[in-house]
C-alpha cells in the first residue's frame, strides 16, 4: 500500500503547467508509479505492465467499454502530474486520506492494506508501538513521501533512527544486508516478498494500530472536477465486484481477502 505525504506548495505549482487533454478524451489514462510495486504493479521482460491492479484496470475498462492506456510517472510527482493532466486517474495503490482529499477526489476503494513493520525473525526484542522506549536506538526504513514513514516520524522522532528509500525494493535490499532493524511498509505488499524464499528469514513484528492518518482504504485518484470520469469508476468497480471478477482476480495474486469491510 504505498503513500504520499503531500507538500501543498508543490502541488499548487503544478496548476499551470496543464497541457495534455482531460479525461473526456476516448482514452482513459491511468498513471501507475514508474517503480515495479509487485503483486500489484510490475513490468514484464517485455516492457509490458502486468499485476494485480493492471487486472482490475483492464476489467474496469472493459466494464466501461473504455480505451485504457497506462502512464509511467515518478511516485513522489504522482499527484502533480494528476493536476497537470499528464494522464486522468492514479491507480498505483494510494490510500485515500483526508489530507489528499483537500487537493484531489478518489473512487471507492478497491483494497484496503493494514501497514507493519517487518524484521528478522532472529532479533527477538520486543517492539510496543504503546511502549516508544522499545524503538530505542532501533534503525527503521521506510519509502519516502510514504504514510508510514510520516507515522514512524509523528510517533518516534528522536528515539528511533528513520531512513528514506525511494522504493520497496531499496527497503528490503538494507534490511537484507543488515542496514535497518526494522522495514515499515503495508501488510499486503510486503507479502510477496516474505513469501520469497529470500524473505523467509523475515517476518511482521507489528500490525501497526489503524489511525486517521492511514486513510480508508486504497483508490483511484482523480481532479475534483472529474465527476462523470469518477461516477463511470465507481459504477465499473461495483459492477466488476458484482459480477465475481474482482474475487477472481484477486485468487490470482492473494490467499486473503484484500477488500475488507
Amino acid at each position: 500500500m504505498k503513500k504520499i505525504a503531500i507538500v501543498l506548495s508543490v502541488i499548487a505549482a503544478t496548476f499551470g503547467t496543464a497541457t495534455s487533454s482531460s479525461a473526456a478524451d476516448d482514452v482513459i489514462r491511468f498513471g501507475v508509479a514508474a517503480e515495479p510495486y509487485a503483486p500489484f504493479s510490475v513490468k514484464d521482460s517485455s516492457g509490458k505492465w502486468q499485476g494485480w491492479e493492471i487486472d482490475l484496470m483492464d476489467a474496469v475498462c472493459k466494464e466501461m467499454t473504455a480505451k485504457c492506456e497506462v502512464v509511467d510517472v515518478a511516485w513522489d510527482g504522482i499527484i502533480p502530474a494528476l493536476l497537470a493532466k499528464k494522464f486522468d486517474v492514479i491507480w498505483s495503490s494510494m490510500s485515500i486520506t483526508d489530507e489528499r482529499k483537500k487537493i484531489i477526489d478518489f473512487t471507492d476503494k478497491y483494497y484496503y492494506s493494514p501497514n507493519v513493520l517487518v524484521g528478522a525473525k532472529a532479533d527477538t526484542r520486543s517492539f510496543d508501538v504503546a511502549k516508544p522506549e522499545t524503538f530505542k536506538g532501533i534503525t527503521v526504513a521506510a519509502q519516502s513521501s510514504s504514510l508510514q514513514a510520516t507515522y514512524m516520524q509523528q510517533k518516534f522522532n528522536g528515539i528511533s533512527d528513520l531512513k528514506l528509500y525511494p522504493t520497496l525494493d531499496d527497503e528490503i535490499a538494507d534490511i537484507q544486508a543488515g542496514r535497518v532493524d526494522l522495514m515499515a511498509a503495508a501488510g499486503i505488499q510486503i507479502q510477496d516478498f516474505l513469501n520469497k524464499p529470500e524473505g523467509q528469514a523475515y517476518e511482521i513484528k507489528i500490525t501497526l494500530p489503524h489511525e486517521t492518518m492511514f486513510g480508508y482504504g486504497d483508490g483511484g485518484g482523480l481532479r475534483k472536477e472529474d465527476t462523470a470520469l469518477k461516477d463511470k469508476l465507481n459504477a465499473a468497480l461495483k459492477a466488476v465486484r458484482a459480477s465475481g471478477e474482482y474475487d477472481a482476480i484477486t485468487k490470482r495474486y492473494f490467499k486473503i481477502d484484500i477488500y475488507g469491510e
